[in-house]
């Protein structure tokens, strides 16, 4: 199998390249990346010593793709993936990146006849509806209740059928936006697809920063000593995500691939539900125990622009379609970061302290 991954330098698409070279050493997979996010030219050495293919190219030019092999599978884990970008000034690069550099790898998919695997967001989801959801206020987090009213959420989270009318930020609508020009590929070009709703993924070699990267932001905060900050909600640090591994979204990844004809055209929400769900008040606390540190934590009461009390995914789709669930939880998680951060402080800690 040759497959081409986008964003191949970023923390899911080398990941996934890496952890696929391993799995199936005679596969061919060449990663396509621009490099634009600061600490990934250090994932093209990594890329390199598995015999992965780096290609430096930006998937917003169609001629970067015209040099490219033909593939059999495309996977499309390129993103501009912060949540506030384009809020203070142009949404162009946003824009370019995320809708019309999809339609470009669109396009060569079908050129090449290959399947498409789209690595989608939560972030699609509109914000003023999950402000509005009913939950509870436990001692450390927030939760869902079953008692909603609107349909797609529960105790469980929220799943693929929750309503999407009203705004979600532009990243939301640029990835939502994606999603809609895949399903005409695949009705009219009968593309093989199926589209991933991914709620926060994390794991090492993820390059944390205050809109992206949350968990990996958080322990290094704690593993080089500095401040952080209880942004909204009251400052109590009670906001709730569920978090996935990047191993975990390997393993439905690895299925998708080798089995897309029973997934084809669909839509699957993917994330770590309430079994490995924790609020930052609680994250804190789990890094304290594995680093040894405390540090200082400020309390700001007021809410972020495009913020969110609580998202939790609901896997019952995906899991009955695949049997997939994830299986790493947040204190394995929190501790494998630590092991990457004290095995790497190097070259991390320019990027990440």
């Amino acid at each position: 199998m040759r497959i081409l991954i986008t964003g191949g330098a970023g923390f899911v698409g080398s990941s996934l390249a890496i952890a696929l070279k391993q799995n199936y050493p005679s596969y061919e997979i060449f990663c396509l990346d621009n490099l634009k996010r600061k600490g990934s030219e250090l994932n093209v050495a990594r890329l390199g010593k598995q015999g992965i293919n780096f290609i430096h190219g930006d998937i917003r030019s169609k001629e970067d793709f015209d040099a490219l092999p033909i593939v059999d599978s495309v996977i499309e884990a390129s993103a501009e993936p912060s949540v506030l970008a384009g809020l203070n000034g142009s949404p162009d690069y946003l824009i370019n990146t995320n809708l019309f550099g999809t339609v470009n790898c669109l396009n060569y998919a079908v050129k090449c006849k290959a399947t498409f695997i789209f690595l989608s967001t939560s972030r699609i989801y509109p914000i003023k509806t999950i402000e509005t959801l009913d939950f509870i206020e436990s001692e450390t987090r927030f939760e869902l209740t079953d008692s909603q009213k609107v349909k797609g959420v529960s105790s469980k989270g929220i799943a693929e059928d929750f309503p999407l009318d009203s705004a979600r930020s532009l990243y939301g609508t640029t990835k939502l936006a994606s999603e809609l020009i895949i399903q005409e590929y695949n009705e009219f070009y009968n593309l093989k697809t199926v589209i991933n709703r991914c709620g926060v993924l994390t794991g090492p070699w993820q390059m944390g920063k205050v809109d992206q990267g949350v968990m990996v932001l958080w322990i290094a905060k704690h593993f080089f000593e500095q401040q952080l900050a209880y942004i909204g909600y009251g400052g109590t640090g009670k906001q709730t995500r569920d978090i996935l591994h990047v191993a975990d979204l390997y393993r439905l990844i690895d299925w998708q691939l080798h089995n897309i004809d029973k997934v084809n055209g669909e839509i699957l929400n993917a994330g770590g539900g309430v079994e490995v769900s924790v609020s930052l008040q609680e994250l804190t606390k789990i890094c304290q125990k594995v680093t040894g540190k405390t540090i200082p934590i400020n309390t700001v009461a007021e809410n972020r622009p495009a913020d969110i009390r609580l998202y939790v995914t609901d896997n019952s789709k995906v899991t009955a379609l695949t049997g997939w669930k994830p299986e790493i939880g947040v204190e394995q998680i929190v501790t494998e970061i630590h092991e990457w951060l004290a095995e790497n402080r190097e070259a991390l800690e320019p990027i990440l302290k």
